[in-house]
C-alpha cells in the first residue's frame, strides 16, 4: 500500500449518486450484491438520532441508513476492527469504511498483531474533518447541518481543532479510497491502492482510468493549507506546553478518569500499568511523599500517566482526536499528543499508518540513525 498523490496511478470514475455517501453506498451495495464482500462495517446514526455507531451489516437493504462520513468520531474505527478480528475473522469477507485517521490506526494495530486484516478490505475517503463530540450532542440536527456545509466547502472554522490542522486528510493507505477532491458534479473518483482493491474493481467490471490532474492540484491545495495552519498552531502551542511547568499547567484540570486512554485505539494493552495494583500504595507512602514535598496532590500520578502514554504511543499517534472528545475536563489532550508525536515521528521519518509495510521504528535497527544524540558528537 502507498499513500502519496504522486503514487495515484489512476481512478475509477463513479457516477455521482447525489453526494459522496450515496455514491459510496451504491458501490457497497453492488459489491454485496455480486458477493465481492459478505458484510459492511460502516457508521450508522443511532435510533435516537443524537450519535453514530459502527454497525456490521449483512442485510443489503440496511445500507440505505449507513453514514460513511458522520459529523463526529464517536468510536474510533481502529478499535472496532480490532475487536472484530482480534481472535481471527473466519471466512467472512468484510469491507470496513472509515476516516483516514481511523484507517491508519487500524494499520498500526495490524503491525502490532492486534487486528487481522486477511479478510478485511479497508475503504476510506477524503476527510474534511469532524465536529467536537460535546458540541454535536448539544444540537445533533444543527451540528449535522454545520458539518455538511463545512464538508462541502472544506471550511475548517467549525471543526475540531485537531481536524483543522490535519494534513493527512487525503492520505490513501487502505485498499480503496473515495476521492471527494478532484471529481466533478457528475463523477467521484474511486482509487485502488492494493491488489485487493484492484481485484474488487475488476470483479465489479469497473475500469481504472488515467490519473486526475485536477485531483492532484486539489489535494495539494488542501494539504498545503492545512500544513500552513499546522505550522502556525505549532509555534503558538509550543509556548503553552513546552517544559514540565507548562505541561503541568496544561494538565492541571485532569481528573484521572483515564478516558483518553480508553478511547485511544493505540493504547492496546489489556491491562494498563496505570490501572494495575502497581500504582496503589498504602497510606503511609502517600504521607511520606507529602512530608517530603510539603504536599501531595491526590489522586497522584497525573503527570506520570500522561508522560507514560506519550512514551508508549507517540510514534503511532494518528491525531484522530478521540482522546480530546472523551476528556470531561476539556483538556486539549489530542493537540498535546499531536505536538509531541510530530517531533517523535519526524525524528524517525515515520508516518503511522501510511503503509502496512513500514516497520515500527523501535522494532528495527538502522546503523545510521540518531547521530545527533550520540555522546561522541
Amino acid at each position: 500500500m502507498s499513500n502519496s498523490v504522486g503514487d495515484e496511478t489512476g481512478a475509477v470514475r463513479l457516477a455521482n449518486q447525489g453526494g459522496a455517501s450515496a455514491t459510496l453506498i451504491s458501490f457497497l451495495k453492488q459489491g454485496m450484491d455480486v458477493g465481492v464482500f459478505d458484510a459492511v462495517l460502516v457508521p450508522m446514526r443511532v435510533p435516537a438520532g443524537d450519535a453514530f455507531a459502527y454497525v456490521l451489516i449483512r442485510d443489503i437493504a440496511l445500507l440505505d441508513d449507513a453514514c460513511p462520513l458522520p459529523p463526529i468520531v464517536a468510536v474510533q474505527g481502529g478499535k472496532v476492527v480490532s475487536r472484530l478480528t482480534r481472535l481471527g475473522n473466519g471466512d467472512l469477507k468484510v469491507v470496513a469504511v472509515m476516516r483516514p485517521c481511523e484507517l491508519r490506526a487500524t494499520i498500526e494495530l495490524a503491525k502490532l498483531g492486534q487486528t487481522n486484516l486477511s479478510n478485511i478490505t479497508l475503504v476510506s475517503m477524503d476527510c474534511p474533518g469532524a465536529l467536537a463530540l460535546a458540541k454535536f450532542i448539544k444540537d445533533p440536527e444543527g451540528g449535522t447541518e454545520i458539518f455538511e456545509k463545512a464538508a462541502q466547502d472544506w471550511r475548517d472554522e467549525d471543526l475540531r481543532p485537531i481536524c483543522q490542522i490535519c494534513h493527512h486528510a487525503t492520505m490513501i493507505s487502505g485498499d480503496l479510497h473515495l476521492g471527494l477532491l478532484g471529481g466533478d458534479e457528475n463523477h467521484l473518483l474511486l482509487i485502488s491502492n492494493s491488489e485487493k482493491g484492484d481485484e474488487i474493481v475488476r470483479r465489479l467490471g469497473l475500469t481504472i482510468g488515467e490519473k486526475s490532474s485536477v485531483r492532484v492540484t486539489e489535494v495539494q491545495r488542501v494539504t498545503q493549507k492545512r500544513l500552513a495552519k499546522r505550522e502556525e498552531w505549532r509555534s503558538e502551542f509550543e509556548s503553552r506546553v513546552k517544559g514540565i511547568s507548562n505541561l503541568i499547567n496544561s494538565l492541571e484540570t485532569c481528573i484521572n478518569c483515564h478516558n483518553c486512554m480508553r478511547v485511544c485505539p493505540l493504547c492496546y494493552c489489556r491491562l494498563c500499568y496505570f490501572d494495575s495494583e502497581n500504582v496503589r500504595h498504602p497510606a503511609d507512602d502517600y504521607i511520606d511523599q507529602a512530608m517530603a514535598k510539603g504536599s501531595l496532590r491526590l489522586p497522584p500520578g497525573t503527570l506520570l500517566f500522561h508522560l507514560g502514554r506519550m512514551t508508549h504511543m507517540s510514534l503511532m499517534c494518528v491525531s484522530c482526536g478521540a482522546c480530546e472528545d472523551a476528556c470531561p475536563a476539556s483538556i486539549p489532550i489530542a493537540q498535546i499528543f499531536s505536538f509531541v508525536a510530530d517531533k517523535a515521528q519526524r525524528t524517525f521519518d515515520y508516518v503511522p499508518g501510511r503503509c502496512i509495510d513500514d516497520a515500527l521504528p523501535l522494532t528495527v535497527y538502522r546503523e545510521n540513525e540518531l547521530h545527533e544524540v550520540d555522546e561522541d558528537e
